[in-house]
């Protein structure tokens, strides 16, 4: 069963100059994504913020508790920690499905949780 869906849009060139504040990339990245160019990091924020949508967003989240990974053959996933596994498991959710895509300047994430 369906849990939730979510879905982002970030506009790469926005994103680009907000994670340039201080602080801003040690806050919402771990040191495992933090390295990435820049399309990916946005790819990885829009994936942040779908799965927030997708569970409701509670207040409390931790940005650095969900880790956007890829796969060798460039699949993405999920790791998830702390504050977000914890939602997870008081949702039911088991299975956490993560697309996304980079194009024309933006990035988009789709996430679906099911139970």
């Amino acid at each position: 069963m369906i849990v939730g869906i979510g879905l982002d849009i970030t506009e790469v060139f926005r994103f680009s100059r907000a994670i340039e504040r201080a602080g801003m990339r040690e806050r919402l990245f771990t040191a495992a994504e933090a390295e990435a160019p820049t399309e990916r990091l946005a790819g990885r924020f829009a994936a942040k913020e779908a799965l927030a949508k997708a569970v409701g967003a509670p207040l409390g989240l931790v940005w650095t508790d969900v880790q956007v990974l890829a796969e060798d053959s460039g699949r993405p996933y999920f790791v998830f920690a702390g504050t977000v596994a914890d939602r997870l498991a008081e949702l039911g959710v088991v299975n956490v499905f993560l697309s996304i895509t980079h194009d024309a300047g933006v990035a988009a994430a789709m996430v679906v949780c099911e139970s």
